[in-house]
């Protein structure tokens, strides 16, 4: 009994982690060096991180520097960034690249805000459908004879699971809300 609940929490805080990492990845007009985790630049014929070519770091809040290892491959850089569909105008600065965020126009703020509240509603479903994995496990157990758990005990892991279950769903909101108030924040 104790190993579905374990492992229906580990599901559960998984789904949070992964709704963690996809919000780090919007572009709400500061500068994060997130925004660049996804951007692969073509290196001596193979696709590689931006993060293992170069330096990235925030020296304002609206820019982002990257600074290469190898000043050969600033124009793979700047030409992956191009090309990376993120709405970002890199410019070579010396050995560095400098990229400024610009402010998300009210509409795209808009847009912004209802992929968030999205991204909240495939969270939940997530936690739901480990939820009702988790029950349907719990029930089979109770099923079992062999198992020797009883019904109560079967009950006292359902309200287990949706003490779980409401725990991180209370998470997914917060998490959210936060994102949504930074977006339109600016």
């Amino acid at each position: 009994m104790n190993e579905v609940l374990k492992d229906c929490e580990k599901r559960m805080v998984g789904a949070i982690d992964a709704l963690r990492q996809e919000l780090s990845t919007l572009r709400t007009g500061r500068a994060s060096v997130s925004i660049l985790d996804e951007v692969k630049v073509e290196y001596y014929g193979t696709p590689t991180d931006l993060r293992e070519l170069a330096a990235i770091s925030v020296p304002e809040p609206t820019q982002l520097l990257v600074k290469p290892f190898d000043p050969g491959g600033k124009n793979d850089i700047v030409k992956a960034l191009e090309t990376a569909d993120l709405g970002l105008n890199p410019q070579v600065d010396g050995n560095a690249i400098r990229i400024n965020i610009p402010a998300p126009s009210r509409e795209r703020r808009m847009q912004l805000v209802n992929q968030v509240k999205k991204m909240a509603e495939d969270a939940r479903v997530a936690i739901r459908n480990e939820r009702r994995d988790a029950i349907k496990q719990i029930d089979q157990l109770v099923k079992d004879k062999e198992n020797h758990v009883s019904e109560d005990e079967g009950k006292d892991a359902k309200s287990d699971i949706d003490e779980l279950t409401k725990a991180h769903t209370k998470l997914i909101d917060e998490h959210c809300a936060k994102k949504a108030e930074e977006i339109e924040q600016i």
